[in-house]
Parts: C-alpha cells; sequence; structure tokens
C-alpha cells in the first residue's frame, strides 16, 4: 500500500482510555493493545507492556518492522544488536527491524509503550498470548517450557515475520 493510498483511506479518530485496549498475557508481560494496523490504515501499532521485575525477553527479530520503546515507569536494559541501553522513565529507544533485540526489566519493573511501524503485531501478540483475565501480569511460569513448545513457538513467530533466537 503506497503513502497516496493509505491518505486516500477514511480513518477515524480514535481514543483509547488508560483502561481501555484487548490485555493479553504475552512471554510473561502484561500487554495492551492500544491501536492497531487496522485503526491506522495499516502505520502503526502501539502496545502498552507492564512487565513484572528481572523479566528477560529472550533475543529475537523483527523483519517487517521497527520498534520505538517509550518507558512509562520503570527501567529496562534494552540490547539492540551491540547496543547495551539502559532505559529509564521517561526514556525512548529505538530497535531498527533486522537487527536481534532483548530486554531485561529492573528490579522494580517497568511499565513501557512498544511503537511499531508498520502496523501488525497485535497479530503475532493475539497468536502467541492468552486473554489476560485480569490486567496484572501473568504469574510467573513452572519450570522451563518444553522444547516441542519452543519450537511451536518459533514456527507461529516466523508466520508473521518474527524470529526466536533461542
Amino acid at each position: 500500500m503506497t503513502n497516496e493510498t493509505r491518505s486516500a483511506q477514511a480513518m477515524k479518530p480514535i481514543a483509547v482510555r488508560s483502561d481501555e485496549g484487548e490485555a493479553r498475557w504475552w512471554f510473561g508481560n502484561l500487554a495492551v493493545i492500544k491501536t492497531t494496523a487496522h485503526d491506522s490504515a495499516g502505520q502503526l501499532t502501539i502496545v502498552e507492556i507492564t512487565a513484572p521485575p528481572g523479566l528477560e525477553v529472550p533475543l529475537h527479530v523483527h523483519h517487517r518492522d521497527d520498534e520505538g520503546f517509550w518507558i512509562l515507569e520503570g527501567d529496562v536494559t534494552l540490547e539492540v544488536g551491540d547496543a547495551t541501553i539502559e532505559a529509564h522513565t521517561g526514556d525512548y529507544a529505538f530497535g531498527p527491524r533486522n537487527i536481534p533485540h532483548r530486554y531485561t526489566v529492573g528490579n522494580d519493573g517497568c511499565r513501557m509503550l512498544f511503537i511499531m511501524v508498520p502496523g501488525g503485531l497485535e497479530d503475532l501478540i493475539r497468536d502467541t498470548s492468552d486473554p489476560a483475565p485480569s490486567r496484572t501480569v501473568p504469574p510467573p511460569p513452572d519450570g522451563r517450557p518444553d522444547p516441542a513448545e519452543i519450537e511451536r513457538l518459533k514456527a507461529v513467530v516466523a508466520e508473521h515475520g518474527y524470529e526466536l533466537l533461542i
């Protein structure tokens, strides 16, 4: 879709309140989808992430989108390629597509926005998460994931243009 086509599409104004959005338990995080590719004519997805203290997200690559990280509360250490970024409340960091990255959450947990360009991450989130029964972080897992489950996740992630490097 060209920029002219996107501009020609009639988008409607939207407002998503602080207690609104689709809530999912996703890789140890509470992920609340605030805006989708559908809402923005494909231009972006915004997801509010609440992560518990010490959460480590595995190394992965986005092959279809760029990712911005806006830290709303707490601290997170981002590893993007060869760069290590210590991000704190109010900070913003950028992870370009095709560069492996991961993050580790600080001692007090964190809340941040994932800002994805173009949109579409919400499809991956829905396919690799569970609806959140409450707007809390999920309970910690009972042990390590089964190798067959890891392979299944890798396949689903790949279908959406991402890659888990575990």
